[in-house]
């Protein structure tokens, strides 16, 4: 072969090389796409494709591990968070989906199976904020685990209060967020409420004010509930997960169902949706509201349209009469 010959053919396999590593890019960047539009039928078949040709790539196993979480799929996104951890080992977000996956089920077991998976949760939060301090989602998740399970898991309030300090400087909302929750599960109410207060104030955030709604929800007090969503709503500018977060409060509630049903449609037909909320459960929640006021046909073109992202998702809703 030709030097001239030789150098062509080595151009053309870096041509090949930098197409394809393009393309996995690509892939993965459409299989997110899809996921944050709750399309996860296709976000699943992109990403198996994608593993079918690069087995070890660590980012599409954690979004296929969100694929399978948004679905309540809890050993399925264990094993594929596991597959990203073990390809990634330093991914703090690929950590925090690995917990939120064992956490999901933990939730359904039996008490045995619980406490060796609680270990777990703890773990891959702790080891999240180790690799990266700046991540507040794996941040929040670990707070709530410290509130929330007991000590011989290695829960704790001290714990929790350990971590708010570190959190005070670069996220005080936040961390006036775990000091509300902290001071809720001391049956401290007046503290609580107070640190819901100091959150919303120093974040004017739409989730700040949707905690602080949730607060006097838990604690029987709806107008002052309804006062902090709307403040929510009206600081959400996006239209992201807070509206549904807001939706779930009133309908929990049983207060203002039209702004409810108004703002489960402004998040399903605005830009800002995510797998925070996945779009075909909140299809599922407008219609079951809709189905709660006697609209049958409604009820079901939205259960229609959560079969058309996620045909897998098990849920019992049929086709009601009157459609």
């Amino acid at each position: 072969m030709s030097l001239r010959l030789s150098l062509i053919c080595t151009r053309m396999v870096l041509v090949l090389v930098l197409f394809s590593g393009v393309r996995l890019l690509a892939d993965s960047s459409q299989a997110n796409t899809l996921l944050q539009q709750g399309r996860v039928d296709e976000a699943r078949s992109v990403l198996q494709a994608l593993l079918a040709a690069q087995p070890n790539d660590a980012q599409a196993h954690q979004l296929l591990c969100r694929v399978y979480y948004a679905q309540d799929m809890a050993d399925a996104a264990i094993h594929e968070c596991e597959l990203a951890a073990s390809n990634d080992p330093g991914g703090s977000d690929t950590q925090m989906w690995l917990g939120r996956a064992y956490g999901m089920k933990a939730s359904r077991a039996n008490p045995l199976i619980a406490f060796s998976l609680a270990r777990k949760v703890r773990y891959a939060f702790e080891r999240a904020v180790q690799l990266d301090p700046g991540n507040i989602k794996a941040m929040n998740d670990l707070g709530e685990f410290y509130v929330e399970a007991p000590a011989i898991v290695g829960g704790g309030l001290d714990k929790g209060r350990a971590l708010a300090n570190r959190m005070q400087s670069r996220f005080p909302s936040q961390a006036h967020r775990l000091l509300a929750l902290i001071a809720d599960q001391a049956k401290d109410a007046s503290t609580a409420e107070e640190e819901c207060k100091k959150a919303a104030l120093a974040g004017k955030t739409p989730a700040a004010y949707v905690d602080l709604g949730q607060f006097y929800q838990r604690h029987n007090q709806p107008d002052q509930a309804l006062q902090a969503l709307r403040s929510a709503i009206d600081a959400d500018s996006r239209k992201d997960a807070s509206l549904v977060d807001a939706a779930s409060i009133l309908i929990a509630m049983n207060r203002s169902p039209d702004l409810a049903e108004n703002l489960l449609r402004q998040y399903l037909s605005s830009a800002a949706k995510s797998d925070d909320a996945p779009a075909f459960k909140v299809y599922i929640q407008l219609g079951d509201l809709l189905a709660h006021h006697g609209d049958a046909p409604q009820a079901n073109r939205q259960y229609v349209a959560a079969r058309g992202l996620a045909s897998h998702f098990e849920t019992s809703h049929k086709p009601m009469q009157g459609s």
